[in-house]
């Protein structure tokens, strides 16, 4: 099982239905003139789920008059969602929202140059390479990838092209990210020799839809092309909205929060992934179909490849059955600890004189250092549906503007991805 990992590991290391006629019969034509500015981006949005609803939707709209960018298309394959969102959008933009029923009409037409890609975990890299197939800038949400050919596939299409690509992993524009990933590079930390990442929550309707499943008929959407590569099986409303309690449509807990927090791990070490991992977890609390865990750990070694003798150790542990969902982010060295629940450096656990004069070594002691005043801690530890993801956005408009490359380009999603998938590989080992 250790070697199988292993091996794993360093594989992936290596690697690197017809269009809804809308109600309104536009051209691309009419709706330049509609616009009236080529200079303007024209984004579609791709799923219009509940985290575009209540995140994309309001950070965006504080930035898209001052860059010049507008709402124009919604492509979703159930016509409820399909409607819903070109109610909303219209409402927002001031204008009539042309409608799609899949990604590749919107795309033939070329009427959009961005999009928003929020759809299940699974589709996220498959909708990727979609979009930068066809010309298409995009915003990507987490996690990038389920399996490690999704993820190589994306990696490659999106390196293939200039596009510019945005992971959803929004805490790389957080000041006070940016301030720890800066002090521990600059040295003053000392090498990080445990990282200890914790996510729990109470919440028995968490990744539930019981109102909105029954609404869901296999005659009002596009169940095959809901399955994209995954494996035939017969319509199932549950998996298809409650699709991150599923394997394999979601990895649950690592794709929907550990992503998020590993990923800090990757940008402040410059690490791509670890050398090894184990993990353990379970179904112990809601007996309700699911088949992803309620509860899990997993312990990562991180370190060069070269040479075992140096690096450090990650935990990620989670429980859906307990807990105020306060994430915690605790970066430990020799001196003391960067804590990204308190977003202060401080010597706690530090080498006091006391210890050090035993060894005849010198103390060493961090000091007490705030990390940044820019972000509520709040926003430091949730998914961010505020300033993080204000930020997040903004930077990916800007980007599209200038040509440069975003915070989190596809990069950080594809080693994110990795660490899913470790955990996924280990459960199918351990007959889970």
């Amino acid at each position: 099982m250790e070697k199988s990992r292993r091996q794993f590991i360093k594989q992936a290391a290596l690697a690197g239905a017809g269009v809804m006629a809308s109600k309104i019969s536009w051209s691309a034509q009419s709706y330049d003139r509609i616009i009236g500015s080529n200079d303007r981006v024209r984004v579609g949005v791709v799923g219009f789920s509940d985290r575009h609803r209540s995140t994309h939707i309001p950070c965006f709209m504080n930035h898209y008059k001052e860059l010049n960018f507008d709402v124009v298309a919604v492509s979703d394959i159930w016509n409820r969602r399909r409607e819903e969102g070109a109610a909303v959008w219209k409402e927002k933009m001031n204008h009539d929202i042309i409608t799609w029923r899949n990604n590749e009409e919107m795309y033939e037409k070329k009427l959009v140059d961005a999009v928003f890609i929020s759809t299940a975990d699974f589709q996220h890299a498959l909708h990727a390479i979609e979009a930068v197939k066809a010309g298409c800038d995009a915003y990507v949400e987490k996690p990038f990838a389920e399996t490690m050919d999704d993820n190589q596939a994306a990696l490659k299409a999106i390196k293939a092209t200039d596009r510019i690509v945005q992971i959803g992993s929004q805490r790389r524009s957080g000041a006070n990210y940016q301030a720890a990933d800066n002090f521990i590079k600059s040295g003053k930390f000392g090498p990080i020799t445990m990282v200890e990442l914790t996510w729990n929550v109470n919440q028995p309707g968490r990744w539930r839809r019981p109102s909105l499943v029954p609404l869901l008929k296999e005659e009002d959407t596009d169940w095959k092309r809901f399955l994209l590569n995954r494996p035939f099986e017969s319509f199932d409303p549950r998996k298809y909205l409650e699709f991150r309690l599923f394997w394999p449509y979601s990895s649950g807990q690592p794709g929907q929060w550990m992503s998020h927090q590993i990923d800090t791990v990757h940008w402040f070490s410059g690490l791509q992934h670890p050398r090894s991992v184990v993990a353990n977890g379970g179904i112990y609390m809601w007996k309700d179909g699911r088949k992803n865990w309620d509860t899990m750990t997993a312990v990562f070694d991180y370190g060069p490849e070269d040479d075992p003798t140096t690096g450090f150790q990650v935990t990620f542990s989670s429980r859906m059955h307990n807990g105020d969902e306060h994430p915690a982010e605790i970066y430990y060295s020799n001196g003391g600890e960067l804590n990204l629940i308190t977003n202060k450096v401080s010597p706690t656990g530090g080498l006091t004189k006391r210890f050090a004069d035993e060894m005849k070594m010198q103390p060493n002691l961090l000091p007490e250092i705030s990390l940044s005043e820019a972000e509520q801690v709040v926003a430091s530890a949730n998914t961010g549906g505020d300033a993080l993801t204000s930020n997040h956005i903004r930077n990916w408009m800007e980007c599209i503007r200038s040509r440069k490359q975003p915070h989190a380009p596809v990069e950080a999603g594809y080693s994110h991805s990795i660490h899913d998938q470790c955990r996924c590989a280990y459960r199918a080992e351990s007959g889970f």
